[in-house]
């Protein structure tokens, strides 16, 4: 991770960096993994947008293979899966890579 608005978070942590922090700020979680070719071509249009609304909303990359138990509990079965966070619940979300016209759309209506 390069940018100041972008963490890798994991189960352990999960709760405090996404569920409590997006009581202050929207959270945007990537859940996605190594092996996975469409999640490589969308990871770098959300690191970019990230930098672009300069901390309106915090990324969140959570790789699946490494943590299972919230893969689990937000019932991830395809990747990319992309959910956006809101005092504490999920308000958002989208499935496979899309285009950054329309990421950048999804981020501008749910913000």
């Amino acid at each position: 991770m390069t940018g100041k608005h972008e963490i890798d978070v994991n189960d352990s942590d999960f709760h405090k960096q996404v569920i409590e922090a997006s009581k202050k700020t929207p959270v945007v979680v990537d859940f996605w993994a190594v092996w996975c070719g469409p999640c490589r071509l969308l990871g770098p249009i959300l690191e970019n947008l990230s930098e672009e609304y300069n901390g309106k909303f915090i990324l969140a990359k959570l790789n699946v293979d490494e943590n299972p138990k919230n893969s689990q509990k937000y019932e991830i079965s395809s990747i990319p899966s992309v959910k956006m966070f809101k005092d504490g619940e999920v308000v958002a979300e989208f499935l496979g890579a899309q285009p950054e016209s329309q990421v950048r759309k999804w981020i501008g209506s749910n913000l």
